[in-house]
């Protein structure tokens, strides 16, 4: 299965950004789903079965060695000329080090990672559907936006479906599969029903 650890925002942090991109909307951009709105820890790819109880314990182990923290979601910028996201502010060093800690648990599980680069801490929000396009006016009209701060206190596993039907423009469907919270002793790993 494909796999994330990610940062889920509350629901009020997801309306309130969802508030401020309703007036940019157009069919220039391929807009993200407001419910698959995350930020990204640590993206593994494919992983094995075999590897999700030493992942599970892992990543929990991880969690229970971060305190909550503080996050907001903050400003925006791009990737590229084409892909279009929301920053974040807050303990953005305690959002590294989680980040770090879910990087390094899923290479001790057995995961193959991608070759290691500095964190950017993003929500991505669309990509242009057309080369030519340009993504900074929207960056521009986003680049002010300050959303109300709440405080981080879970690490999730995320399961990334992606499309099947063929139909253009169809995104991924992200389900957890997985979460710990920060700071708190970890239950043992017991499959899916006793993952929460």
């Amino acid at each position: 299965m494909r796999l994330f650890a990610a940062v889920m925002p509350p629901a009020k942090a997801v309306a309130e950004l969802a508030e401020a991109v309703r007036g940019l909307h157009d069919d220039r951009l391929r807009w993200t789903a407001e419910a698959s709105w995350h930020f990204t820890l640590a993206f593994m790819g494919e992983v094995q079965e075999e590897l999700l109880p030493e992942l599970h314990t892992r990543l929990a182990r991880a969690a229970t060695r971060s305190a909550p923290f503080p996050l907001r979601i903050h400003g925006s910028g791009h990737f590229g000329h084409r892909s279009l996201w929301a920053g974040a502010a807050g303990d953005l060093d305690a959002l590294r080090m989680l980040a770090e800690r879910a990087d390094a648990a899923a290479r001790r599980s057995g995961v193959s990672m991608d070759q290691h680069h500095r964190y950017t801490p993003h929500l991505t929000l669309g990509r242009l559907r057309d080369e030519a396009d340009d993504v900074r006016p929207y960056r521009d009209a986003l680049a002010s936006f300050e959303g109300a701060a709440w405080q981080v206190g879970e690490l999730s596993l995320v399961r990334s479906n992606l499309p099947v039907s063929g139909v253009p423009g169809e995104q991924p469907r992200y389900e957890v599969v997985g979460s710990w919270e920060l700071g708190e002793p970890a239950p043992p790993y017991e499959g899916r029903a006793g993952s929460r």
